[in-house]
């Protein structure tokens, strides 16, 4: 019975992280449509619209002790505080980096990121590297050190990314709260600072929102759910998965957004087509690896 209820969760968590990962590979599309909006304002606006609509999931579900209890708790309180400041670092830069148009280099974050959630698995929770991810790891260290070397530029961005990622998950892996009321608090934590920021800039006439035509003021509300959804489903697999299995379904983001990226017609210079030959060649790696050890 254990063992059934385990995998019943290990399959929740893997379509969860699916999902999770599958919409954020599209994300470059709303924030495409959205550029005539300042990142910073972007970003606010995804912490102010995360709270209410968050808050409506809370209720529904019936979660509200479980965030009073996480605001009584100094040590999750903390916790969940340097998470918020994480992630809102995380969306930062990958807003920014959409709108100027290095969505390669953001994919690239994405694609690194799972290097370092098997690094942290083995080197924290104990878990151990096959043969073939060790092989998998090196391909894809290669392919980033080319695109540091022969890019000629550093990959200040994508490291950002998948440092600032990564220690998130690793921190929501290990609080006990779930998915949602974590993230509430998270926005919470948040949401004085966006909304100070709001009214700065429009005492300076500087905010958009409220100042432009109705679609552009819909995208900034729809900010608040495109939050939420997927880092809840994120939150749920990352309790249920090992962070090497995590690592692996990180792929599915950086993969889209690459394509995107070929769609917004970004120049894919040499040194990212070795790079992500690399990268891709160690995907494939992780894949068959995960095939056969699922049929032994």
């Amino acid at each position: 019975m254990d063992n059934y209820n385990q995998n019943e969760h290990g399959h929740a968590g893997l379509i969860a992280g699916i999902i999770a990962y599958t919409l954020w590979g599209f994300l470059p599309v709303f924030f495409k449509l959205t550029h005539a909006v300042p990142a910073l304002e972007i970003l606010a606006h995804r912490i102010v619209w995360a709270v209410p609509f968050g808050l409506i999931i809370i209720l529904i579900r019936k979660q509200g002790r479980e965030v009073t209890r996480a605001f009584r708790n100094p040590k999750t309180l903390g916790y969940l505080t340097l998470a918020a400041l994480l992630i809102a670092l995380n969306w930062g830069v990958y807003i920014w980096a959409v709108q100027k148009g290095h969505i390669f280099q953001a994919s690239l974050g994405y694609y690194i990121t799972p290097l370092l959630f098997v690094l942290i698995g083995v080197a924290f929770l104990g878990e151990n590297l096959r043969k073939l991810q060790i092989f998998a790891v090196v391909l894809a260290s290669i392919g980033v050190a080319t695109l540091t070397i022969f890019g000629g530029k550093f990959p200040w961005i994508s490291l950002t990314l998948a440092v600032s990622f990564t220690i998130y998950g690793f921190i929501r892996k290990k609080i006990a709260i779930g998915a949602m009321p974590g993230l509430f608090v998270e926005t919470i934590v948040l949401l004085l600072p966006a909304l100070s920021y709001m009214i700065w800039l429009n005492t300076q006439n500087d905010l958009v929102f409220a100042h432009t035509g109705w679609g552009l003021n819909t995208l900034m509300i729809l900010a608040g759910p495109i939050t939420v959804i997927p880092l809840v489903a994120f939150a749920f697999a990352a309790r249920r998965l090992r962070l090497s299995t995590i690592g692996f379904l990180q792929f599915i983001g950086p993969s889209l957004s690459f394509m995107i990226g070929i769609y917004y017609g970004e120049k894919l210079t040499l040194a990212y087509i070795l790079c992500f030959a690399f990268i891709w060649s160690a995907v494939a790696l992780f894949a068959w690896d995960a095939v056969r050890q699922k049929k032994n």
